[in-house]
Order: C-alpha cells, then sequence, then structure tokens
C-alpha cells in the first residue's frame, strides 16, 4: 500500500509520495510512473515527486516526468514539497532548504490559518553558459539561435535554472500551435539533453505571458523554472524589467532577478488536491 498526495503549483500536477520512512520504495514505484500518470488510467499527473531524507538539507526531492525519466528541478513541483513537509507535521519551520538535482534551494512560507498558501523559493543563479545549459552555440550568451520546425523558423534564448529552457516570442501564445511545434524542439539537435521549450508573448515590461512545452511530459499548464528562465531572458533582451509576472494557463507567478546577488527569486502558490492510496 503506496500513500500519496496529488498536489498543484498552478495546475502542474504531481503525485507527492513521502518516502523519509523507507527510500527503497523508489525503486518499486519508478517503473510504474507513466502508468500512475495517465489521466485515464490512473491518478493523472505530469509525474511524481518523491519526498526523501538528506544529509545537506532539510529535506530532498527527486521529480520523474510522465514518461518516467528523471528531471533535475521543477520549480511547481518544489513549492508544493515545501506545502507537503510544513502541512504534514515534518517540519515546524517556517525556512527550510530542498536538496534537489539542481543544488539546494531555499524555501519562504506564506503561512494561513496554519497551512501553507504560498512560497518564496530562491532558485539560484541562472546558468548562462551554453556548456552548462546545455546547448550547441558558439554565442557566450545564447541569444540568437535559430531553429526551424517544419514551416516556421524560431529565435531563441537559452538559461538554465538546473535543467535547460529555450525561450522564443511569439505574438500569440493563445493561438499558437505548440502541439505542432513544441514535440520537434524539444529533442532538435541543438539539445544534448533535449530542452523545455517556452514561447513568450510580452505585453510590457512589467507583465508576459507563456506557454511552456516541457521535455517529457509536452504542454504543461505552468513550469516554474521556466517562468524564471523566461525572465531572465526577456530582461536580457530588453523586453521587461527585473521584477515580473508572468501568466502561464494555470495562474501566475511572481519572478525576479535580483541583479545584487544574480539569484532569481519565485513567488507562487502550492495547493494540496487530495491524498490516496495505491494497492
Amino acid at each position: 500500500m503506496i500513500e500519496f498526495t496529488k498536489m498543484h503549483g498552478l495546475g502542474n500536477d504531481y503525485i507527492y509520495i513521502d518516502v523519509t520512512k523507507d527510500e527503497k520504495k523508489i525503486d518499486e514505484i519508478k517503473e510504474k510512473i507513466p502508468y500512475f500518470s495517465n489521466r485515464h488510467f490512473g491518478i493523472g499527473a505530469d509525474g511524481v515527486i518523491f519526498i526523501c531524507n538528506s544529509n545537506i538539507a532539510d529535506f530532498k526531492m527527486r521529480m520523474f516526468n510522465y514518461d518516467g525519466s528523471e528531471a533535475e528541478m521543477c520549480g511547481n513541483g518544489i513549492r508544493c514539497v515545501g506545502k507537503y513537509v510544513f502541512d504534514n507535521n515534518l517540519t515546524n519551520k517556517e525556512e527550510v532548504t530542498i536538496e534537489t538535482l539542481a543544488g539546494i534551494k531555499n524555501l519562504k512560507f506564506n503561512i494561513k490559518n496554519g497551512k501553507v498558501e504560498s512560497v518564496v523559493v530562491d532558485m539560484g543563479e541562472p546558468i548562462l553558459e551554453p556548456n552548462k545549459i546545455p546547448v550547441i552555440s558558439d554565442e557566450k550568451i545564447v541569444q540568437n539561435l535559430k531553429l526551424k520546425a517544419k514551416d516556421k523558423e524560431f529565435k531563441f534564448s537559452c538559461v538554465s535554472m538546473g535543467n535547460p529552457h529555450a525561450i522564443t516570442i511569439v505574438d500569440d501564445v493563445k493561438d499558437f500551435d505548440i502541439e505542432k511545434y513544441g514535440p520537434i524542439l524539444e529533442k532538435d539537435e541543438h539539445f544534448p539533453k533535449k530542452a523545455n521549450i517556452e514561447f513568450v508573448e510580452i505585453i510590457d515590461k512589467k507583465n508576459i505571458k507563456m506557454r511552456v512545452w516541457e521535455r517529457g511530459s509536452g504542454e504543461t499548464l505552468a513550469c516554474g523554472t521556466g517562468a524564471c528562465a523566461t525572465a531572465v531572458a526577456c530582461n536580457l533582451n530588453g523586453y521587461t524589467e527585473d521584477e515580473v509576472k508572468i501568466e502561464l494557463l494555470g495562474g501566475n507567478l511572481k519572478i525576479k532577478w535580483n541583479k545584487e546577488n544574480n539569484h532569481v527569486y519565485m513567488d507562487g502558490t502550492a495547493t494540496t488536491v487530495f491524498t490516496g492510496c495505491i494497492e
């Protein structure tokens, strides 16, 4: 019997499983992730996130995409991890550290009526060096990567927030055919580890709209690391200020790139949907 909690950050939903008492469960569950994540035959989610013990932080998260592949980091997911550990009395601290494959992240909780309502995450420094993103490019900072998919050419800026993102500007995100171009661009040969693809519409200096095609999952309602990468890319290109509100399909995130310490901060909600057991 495996107990789980279904949670989402702006509609980016995952199945959360506490393995702090028995991490052997991860190997038992990993091969079943595509089944559990299936929205018709399983619980339904963008993937599974395990909450683990850590030797270097308060907790550790391991995140697996819908297809069962492990990813470095999930911005919406880590906010939900924070809410889970506080709401389920695994910690009474209002600020915690979470170990990820993209490093240790610091979380600060906004608590209302004894429960975490929203979380501010210090997402660390954006990675701009092409070989560390990784992306194949001769640019020192990738801002003019031109890629073609079917009948259309795109110009990308590339940023890593612990995982690779490629950001491009479009005229209208609402009517953009993301299913047509997303799968091709995700697997382009310029991305050795594939990439998350963000399609962005600039509203003004403080507001943008974004849709995301996530590697291993397809289009999701929100992507926290993608929002952070997009805020950095848009600022580098002069489209936006250091602080910006990003409108995603699942809701809004506030992203601030603090130039003083070069850290990116993400502020957004985390929501528990339901709990259950898998036999």
